[in-house]
């Protein structure tokens, strides 16, 4: 019963979205007011529908209801309750649902907080995103129903996707997708205001928080991804370039790239175009990186779905948006006047550069990704595009985005001379050059990846540190301290995220560059010798035993094996290789030490004809360092996103030009 009740509440929530949709929409053509407000009750009710919708859904997995066909393919009894509650959006048509969920909870969330708004504004806001859920419910409704029942149910399941059973990978989706769905509200602020024909400095304002929002969560998703990437796969690293996880990767730059260009259109009311077209086309790569999951035509370990049907759906859904948005942008875009002119050497100069770097970054990830694709549509042709040509073509734009991210934060808005802010930025290049050279003289190879991106994420962070300290002005240190914390939030985020990717360059380009890797055959009660070069030391490893383990769901083979350095124990690591019974599927777990500095990495293999196991050990140096700097950049969006400026500053314009006498619309 609860189920049905589910399938009928979203079948309620359709309704009500295609009503949100069009009543606000027509209110404020005709400004009727009445219409108009439907917009708000409209968009909390949507919300709660889907909201139980998910929980009746919810139910079934936790009761083990496999009577439903998304629940006998999908779960097990004997699997952890954990992974029974995940278990709801590791599948194509319960990640849908998740998908609507979050997408409903920003248009009642603009409901909730966007009082300040102008109300035609609100209206049209409100009404583009629910033309966008309109669209993802009927798409789940007609080709994804997660409520569809069995005539005979089963008395067990399919289980789920053994990969998927991870902690890590049960909280990455949902991190993901309040990332992708998030960007929707960008979206539909830029129809929004292409259909108003305006943009000021009130709309990047109103924008931004937003924006910022679907950043950290999607930067959190990557991070949650790569880490299980990282220990899970047992193949020793965080990143491969996948199609999926590049699906994340493009949203990301060019979300990143909103963030700063909203700023100009927010400051100096410039780049407005510009700022309208990187909104649009943020949700557009949001749209791809969905066909690209569920559509089965790029193969991933991430997919969530194999269906080419159900792809051109999507493929539909994201050409109608896309090429709708695209369409009124060309018909409106001379309308977004720019007010504020800057000369190429400023502040603002220095965010339209950033803001190149992104977007033809992206535009590289992009072309990699779907050339296969391409390819073999027009020549017929299967190619592959690895880590070689992403390494090749990717890197030289974030090595130029990390040359010009101090000096551009140090230069002052509309004009300015390069030389002052190089001046005060010298003794920062000289610290960070002498980091790298010391990486340079202390490493046993040739290679300058370790110490370029020491010395880049070195200059990183201290630029940041710098401007920062710069912001507090002069005179003693107590004074600029007091100051300091008096600055705004955004401010302080601004730091924080800025160093923690350059923690995460520094980590990058350390574990790339200086990571030792050994494979062998092993048999119990054997030693061998892992020699990780003059820094991180020679470790002893021992075979000490496998055995048979039986865990809830799954065998496991498990190793033990211990590691010293020097004659003392460092640790005793016990890798596993993982039978699903039910699924009839191997999997991998990595058996790690953790460290500051250094990770000691084992995986134990399959037994070898002549006796042995194979063992593959890897020394990770500063491997952690790339997730810190994830977290680093996360928790500057969260102190940018509490800055008390995105709460009032546009109630406090509207009040202001009421009060002059003009109209707020």
């Amino acid at each position: 019963m609860i189920t049905e009740l589910g399938h009928f509440a979203l079948i309620l929530a359709f309704i009500v979205a295609i009503v949100q949709m069009v009543v606000p929409f027509v209110g404020a053509q005709k400004n009727w007011r009445g219409w108009m407000a439907v917009a708000g009750p409209a968009a909390t009710t949507q919300f709660l529908l889907i909201l139980f919708s998910f929980a009746a859904l919810t139910w079934a997995f936790v009761t083990s209801d496999f009577s439903l066909r998304l629940v006998m393919l999908n779960s097990h009894t004997d699997k952890p309750m954990l992974y029974k509650i995940t278990g709801v959006w590791g599948n194509h048509e319960g990640s849908m649902l998740l998908w609507v969920l979050i997408l409903a909870l920003f248009g009642a969330l603009a409901a909730w907080f966007g009082g300040q708004l102008p109300e035609r504004l609100r209206a049209r806001v409100l009404s583009v995103q629910a033309s966008v859920g309109v669209a993802f419910i009927a798409f789940i409704l007609f080709t994804s129903n997660p409520f569809w029942r069995l005539e005979v149910p089963p008395m067990n399941g399919q289980d789920l996707n053994p990969l998927l059973q991870d902690p890590g990978l049960a909280f990455h989706p949902p991190f993901l997708y309040i990332g992708y769905v998030g960007l929707s509200m960008a979206f539909s602020f830029a129809v929004a205001a292409l259909i108003e024909g305006r943009v000021d400095a009130a709309w990047g304002r109103w924008v931004r928080p937003w924006t910022l929002l679907a950043w950290l969560n999607l930067t959190v998703g990557i991070a949650l991804g790569s880490w299980w990437a990282y220990y899970e796969l047992g193949w020793g690293g965080f990143w491969f370039w996948d199609p999926v996880e590049n699906a994340s990767f493009m949203p990301w730059l060019i979300s990143a790239a909103l963030l700063h260009s909203a700023i100009v259109v927010e400051k100096r009311e410039a780049l407005k175009s510009w700022t309208i077209l990187l909104a649009i086309l943020a949700f557009g790569f949001s749209l791809i990186g969905a066909f690209i999951v569920r559509s089965g035509v790029l193969t991933s370990v991430h997919a969530f779905a194999n269906d080419p049907e159900r792809g051109v759906y999507l493929l539909i859904i994201t050409a109608i948006f896309m090429g709708g948005a695209l369409t009124l942008y060309a018909a409106r875009a001379q309308a977004m006047e720019a007010k504020g002119v800057f000369a190429m050497v400023s502040r603002e100069g220095a965010l339209v550069a950033n803001n190149i770097l992104l977007a033809v970054s992206c535009f590289v990830v992009f072309v990699g990704t779907i050339w296969p694709l391409v390819a073999e549509m027009i020549w017929d042709r299967k190619l592959s595009v690895g880590p070689p040509f992403f390494d090749a073509a990717f890197t030289p734009f974030m090595v130029a985005l990390a040359v010009i991210l101090p000096i551009g934060a140090m230069l002052p808005w509309k004009r300015a001379k390069i030389g002052k802010a190089v001046r005060s930025l010298w003794g920062v290049l000289a610290l960070s050059v002498a980091v790298g050279l010391l990486a340079f003289t202390v490493q046993t190879g040739v290679s300058l990846l370790a110490p370029v991106g020491i010395a880049l994420g070195t200059w990183v962070i201290l630029g940041a540190a710098l401007d920062f300290w710069t912001r507090g002005g002069r005179g003693d240190v107590t004074s600029r301290v007091g100051r300091l914390l008096r600055l705004p939030r955004a401010d302080w985020g601004k730091a924080v995220s800025h160093a923690g990717l350059g923690i995460t360059f520094i980590g990058i380009a350390i574990m790339l560059a200086w990571k030792t890797e050994d494979i062998r055959v092993a048999t119990v009660g054997e030693t061998f010798v892992v020699d990780a070069g003059p820094l991180m030391g020679r470790f002893d490893v021992t075979l000490v035993d496998v055995r048979e383990v039986q865990g809830p769901n799954f065998v496991s083979t498990t190793a033990e094996i211990r590691m010293a350095r020097d004659g003392r124990e460092v640790a005793t690591l016990l890798p596993e290789k993982r039978f699903y019974p039910v699924a009839q599927m191997p999997t991998t777990e990595a058996a790690i030490n953790n460290g500051v500095f250094r990770d000691l990495y084992v995986v134990i293999g399959d037994p070898q004809v002549g006796g042995g196991w194979a063992v593959r050990t890897y020394v990770e140096p500063f491997a952690n360092w790339i997730w810190a700097g994830c977290i680093v950049m996360a928790l500057g969006g969260v102190l940018s996103l509490t800055d008390r400026r995105y709460r009032v500053a546009a109630g406090a314009r509207r009040q202001r030009t009421q009060a002059l006498g003009v109209p707020a619309e």
